[in-house]
């Protein structure tokens, strides 16, 4: 059971800021959400709705929509920016 992985504009935008090798690794992590949401080391925000993984000093923000079989990336950056 596949799920399909929705990029926001913010967090496409950021993507495309990042450097190599950390593009890469965001890119493949951001892939294999399809077919884990919930893959191991993951961890529910408490200040805001979402999940988050680590990729490196990088977090990605994302949902998932069980229902709708779907993973909504709403941010990626550096772990220093990304919780402000």
């Amino acid at each position: 059971m596949a799920y399909r992985v929705f990029l926001r504009k913010r967090a496409m935008s950021a993507l495309e800021k990042i450097n190599e090798p950390y593009y890469t690794q965001i890119k493949e992590a951001i892939y294999r959400l399809g077919e884990n949401p919930r893959p191991m080391g993951y961890k529910k925000l408490r200040y805001r709705d979402g999940l988050r993984i680590r990729v490196g000093s990088y977090r990605i923000i994302y949902e998932v929509i069980d229902d709708m079989l779907l993973v909504d990336v709403i941010d990626l950056g550096h772990r220093k920016d990304i919780y402000g």
